[in-house]
């Protein structure tokens, strides 16, 4: 056995993830590894070939014409097969016959003028890729579509050996490609480990211990609990943390002055809309075309402000144009991503060298997002700071808003809202104006011109190098714009929402499989085109799309049904046989260990230390950070150039809350892996750095709930086993066993010797954080036990959802 769900104590500081990355380096550069796979039976473009020429040929002889070669296109079939430009009486490929090819021939000789690839490009072919092009065209070059560019369709159930493991179709296709890779899968995960896992994946919250300890009867009812916890609040901002990344959201505008922005409100609709089950046909309609609805309601406007919150630049010598240009392109390249997973931003200087999208398509998409009225330079505003927090078109949010139609926005209080103002003002404010900002909330929104922007296509993607005059449109390699649609925003949202788009359901199935299992079914998330990974089970995924078109693109409905599978239930045990075969776990015979997201070990230290606000939406917050790391990195203008530190319940906020501030983001959030928001992120980065260990146990956080925490427990009347016992459960989720019993014990009894000979010492070591402390208990002990916590809030197994 490599490792178990269940870390030791022994070697379980979160620095042991870099121990354990280099210990599997070196096994696996000491396994021994097949020189080449086994050529294939049947050899298939889109398996085998496509990726080769991909990689090797289609930067010259692919669907970008103005930097092909010799006139020949490999990416089509008609293209490939017919006769040469500059060499009529030969064809690149000829079918049955690859000798014959010239397209071969070139791969082969030894001529370095004549082989393809050049050897100036420095690429080459390996052995195996030669003989699978061979084998191909001796089979008849069978060009294939592109999968991802067909609708999905919905087959049968495979069939399997066994159906006594099964619990829904799901594990039908799982199971299915497990047994065609020889594995089987790993037992069912423990009630415990169960309740912990689906707490996290629903709320990025631990449980209750109490919900813990009666998950162990009998009539404890895993669908029960799903269906409970789609109710919590909480739902709805763990389902907003990866939204915010791939909307961008920030809480300042970026670049260098990087002013103050008021785009809260709309991160509060989003944890509302997840919180109702807003399908999520609609829940993506309103936010790309919400003002264009039949007589729009404030909150769908509000909505669109996922459509403006792109950086934007406050600097005077800016050109007004370059920028209004730049937030267009922003908004197609994040359609793109976000909803087709097609790299879009690929066609915006040419034609996409790699997928069949024209530089025109690019510019006729861009036009949908062209027509906003808005500049690129907006600067002086009456009011804050002579500085908007919003910019125009915009919204403006009053109290009677929030008490009667926008309900969901969590407005503060008018002390609050001063304060926030204050610590975000520059010298010269006028205080009248800063009391009447307090008033009203301004949301960037969208908001068409009254006439139509003309669109051109931008030679090399240059804002002042207009040329051809294009419509809006689509990509015609998804799906054709049909006559009937509206040539607006709303328009667009009806095409993506057409049964017959290749993309859009398989797009967000693979980001909420991804989000639950750790690596999507395609594990490019951000492209499903030609460069893009193939789906390690295309008919799980396409199964999983159809089913979640057909009951309504209802998200709640996903997530159960995944979690319901046996798939989900695995354990997380690693055997030494299923890691040599599937290292990464693609054909998921076991359930992925994942390390918390950066908001979720924030979450996690709060909760079960009894610190968390578990106060829903709101303004973001400042929580601790290591000082005059603003000031250092900023130009010294602005309203946020300068670190205002939040105080009180305003410190313990979830980490959805945390004030991002795009030139100097959270460190803390960044160190484990966070987006900085400067642009859509659909997959977050994983490491594991000596860094991450050194913030869990040195952040002001952490050290002060793990004070918190031991004062609690010290107040209360059992003894000091029960304490540490009671400490391990709150954090962990489980019983600790008499191995970990004895070390932390140890542990403590440790501690307490140096403390007790050294009480100055306890008292510097309980000087940190903001909360209260309990004057009444012993600092000797209080120190003792806070050692011991930290301790436990640093185990792998802590911040890890196994």
């Amino acid at each position: 056995m490599i490792g178990k769900a269940r870390s030791s104590i022994l070697g379980a500081f979160l620095v042991s993830p870099l121990v354990f990355s280099l210990f599997i380096a070196f096994s696996c550069e000491n396994q021994k590894q097949p020189t080449s796979a086994a050529s294939p039976e049947t050899v298939s473009y889109n398996l085998h070939i496509r990726p080769i020429l991909s990689e090797n040929c289609f930067a010259c002889h692919g669907p970008d014409a103005n930097k092909r070669e010799a006139g020949l296109r490999l990416d089509r079939e008609d293209d490939a097969l017919a006769a040469l430009r500059e060499s009529p009486e030969k064809n690149a490929i000829v079918p049955g016959k690859p000798h014959e090819s010239e397209a071969f021939v070139r791969i082969l000789t030894e001529e370095s003028t004549e082989r393809m690839p050049p050897p100036s490009s420095n690429l080459a072919l390996s052995e195996r890729q030669i003989n699978l092009i061979e084998k191909w065209i001796r089979q008849g070059a069978v060009y294939e579509p592109h999968w991802a560019f067909l609708p999905p369709k919905q087959g049968n159930l495979p069939e399997i050996e066994s159906s006594d493991w099964v619990q829904n179709e799901i594990d039908f296709f799982v199971l299915a490609a497990m047994q065609e890779k020889g594995l089987q899968p790993n037992p069912r995960a423990g009630m415990q480990q169960l309740v912990r896992r689906i707490h996290f994946d629903l709320t990025g919250l631990p449980p209750a211990p109490g919900l813990v300890t009666r998950a162990g009867k009998s009539d404890f009812s895993v669908e029960d609990l799903i269906d409970s916890l789609f109710s919590v609040p909480a739902y709805g901002e763990k389902m907003a943390i990866a939204w915010m990344d791939v909307a961008r959201y920030a809480d300042s505008h970026g670049y260098q002055d990087d002013y103050y922005r008021t785009q809260w409100p709309w991160r509060d609709w989003v944890i509302h809309a997840f919180n109702q089950n807003m399908p999520y046909d609609q829940f993506v309609t309103w936010q790309l075309a919400g003002d264009l609805l039949p007589n729009p309601t404030k909150e769908q406007i509000l909505a669109t402000g996922f459509n403006r919150n792109h950086k934007i630049t406050e600097e005077s010598g800016a050109i007004d144009e370059e920028y209004r240009v730049m937030y267009a392109i922003d908004r197609t390249n994040t359609f793109g991503k976000a909803m087709l997973g097609i790299t879009l931003e690929c066609a915006q200087c040419h034609d996409h060298k790699y997928d069949p999208i024209a530089q025109k398509e690019y510019f006729q998409l861009y036009a949908f997002f062209n027509n906003v009225a808005e500049k690129g330079i907006e600067e002086a505003s009456p009011g804050f700071s002579k500085k908007s927090p919003a910019k125009l078109p915009l919204m403006e949010i009053t109290d009677e808003d929030t008490r009667e139609i926008l309900q969901f926005i969590n407005m503060p209080d008018s002390n609050r809202r001063v304060q926030t103002l204050l610590a975000n003002m520059s010298k010269g404010t006028n205080y009248n104006s800063l009391l009447a900002e307090a008033d009203v909330l301004k949301v960037s929104v969208m908001a068409d011109l009254d006439s139509l922007r003309p669109t051109f296509i931008l030679d090399r993607g240059a804002y002042d190098a207009p040329t051809e005059a294009v419509s809006p449109g689509t990509p015609a390699a998804l799906l054709k714009y049909p006559d009937h649609l509206p040539q607006n925003r709303l328009g667009l949202a009806r095409w993506l929402f057409d049964p017959e788009n290749p993309t859009t359901a398989r797009v967000f199935v693979n980001r909420i499989w991804q989000e639950i299992f750790g690596l999507g079914l395609v594990d490019t998330p951000g492209d499903f085109g030609m460069q893009g990974n193939l789906p390690v089970n295309q008919p799980l995924l396409d199964w999983l799309a159809v089913d979640f078109m057909d009951n309504g693109w209802d998200i709640q409905y996903l997530l159960k049904k995944i979690m319901l599978s046996a798939t989900y239930q695995q354990s997380s045990t690693v055997m030494q046989d299923k890691f040599k075969t599937d290292p990464d776990n693609r054909y998921l015979s076991r359930f992925s260990r994942q390390r918390l997201k950066a908001e979720e070990i924030r979450d996690l230290v709060l909760a079960s230390s009894g610190l968390l606000n578990r106060e829903i939406g709101g303004p973001s917050v400042k929580p601790y950070q290591p000082e005059g790391m603003w000031e250092a990195a900023t130009s010294g203008r602005g309203n946020l150039s300068a670190y205002q530190q939040d105080t009180g319940k305003y410190l313990y906020r979830r980490g959805l809350y945390t004030f991002i501030k795009r030139t100097v983001p959270p460190p803390q959030m960044m160190l484990f892996d966070a987006s900085n928001r400067d642009a859509c992120e659909v997959e977050r980065v994983k490491t594991d750095t000596p860094l991450q260990a050194l913030a869990m146990m040195n952040d002001t956080y952490v050290l002060e709930a793990s004070r918190v925490l031991a004062e609690k427990l010290l107040s209360q009347r059992n003894t000091v086993a029960g304490k540490i016992h009671e400490a391990f459960f709150k954090i962990v989720g489980r019983q600790p066993d008499e191995k970990e019993m004895a070390i932390l014990s140890d542990n403590y009894a440790g501690f307490l010797q140096i403390y007790q000979a050294d009480v100055k010492r306890a008292a510097r070591v309980l000087a940190v954080g903001e909360f209260p402390a309990d004057e009444s208990i012993p600092v000797d002990e209080k120190a003792a036990l806070m050692q011991v916590i930290s301790l436990i809030y640093n185990l792998e197994e802590t911040n890890t959802k196994s």
